[in-house]
């Protein structure tokens, strides 16, 4: 029986009047990759960016239902927004790095939490840059500003900024669409080193790439998920037709 890290329990969303996420309920087990999957403009970043309360700087969002991140109703009025986004980091489409040094971008969450010894952060830079398999690219570079870096490795440092702070959580929005063939196999390997310590949710319209990295497939279409299992399942026997037509890719 897989642990389920977050349970999202018949969520809707609402921007002003139109509805965008239409009774979502999905399980998100504990040390697995879940990709979600779907035609662009289906609802999936949107339900992502649910998962650690983005929607909160939009002020015609209104959310229902439940998203239980262990016992912690994230919806709840009395969360700790801070403290949830140190327990779900996320990682956006195109990388954003601050227009700081390397080091600073790393440090930037830790600091903000009170970490201000300089050893410990210096230690922890490092720590995140090696577990973003980074730090051996830019280990003599580190006074250096991150905008200074290729796109795929602003993208890796801005995992490793998310890792820093030591989140249960990883959200991953599209990761790879701005990157190389290159870059993109080295953020899926890290992908897969990640998941040995954290709970991965990525967004991709890469079909191959959820195949690739995913343990968990999740298909939504005009703001609903129709259906969710073991990727192999979902790729190669799927139980409804729409996610069949969408994976052998007769829309999208």
């Amino acid at each position: 029986m897989e642990k389920i890290k977050i349970d999202i329990q018949e969520l809707d969303l609402f921007f002003d009047k139109k509805q965008v996420l239409k009774n979502v309920s999905l399980h998100i087990p504990a040390g697995k990759i879940t990709a979600i999957i779907g035609p662009s403009g289906c609802g999936k970043s949107t339900l992502l960016r649910s998962l650690n309360r983005m929607h909160d700087l939009n002020p015609q969002a209104r959310l229902s239902g439940k998203i239980m991140l262990d016992e912690l109703n994230i919806l709840h009025g009395n969360t700790n927004v801070v403290h949830l986004r140190r327990r779900i980091g996320m990682v956006f489409q195109k990388p954003n790095p601050f227009p700081k040094s390397i080091a600073e971008n790393v440090s930037y969450g830790l600091k903000i939490n009170g970490l201000h010894d300089k050893k410990k952060l210096a230690e922890a830079v490092e720590n995140s840059l090696r577990a973003a398999a980074l730090w051996d690219e830019v280990k003599d570079d580190l006074d250096k500003s991150a905008l200074d870096l290729s796109g795929g490795q602003q993208q890796r440092l801005c995992i490793a900024r998310a890792v820093a702070v030591e989140p249960e959580v990883i959200l991953m929005d599209e990761p790879c669409s701005a990157l190389d063939p290159i870059s993109t196999a080295k953020v899926e390997e890290l992908m897969l080193e990640l998941k040995k310590k954290y709970t991965l949710v990525i967004v991709t319209h890469n079909m191959q790439q959820a195949q690739r990295v995913s343990d968990f497939t999740a298909f939504m279409y005009l703001g609903e998920l129709i259906e969710v299992g073991e990727t192999r399942q979902i790729f190669q026997k799927p139980q409804h037709d729409l996610t069949k037509n969408y994976v052998e890719g007769h829309f999208g």
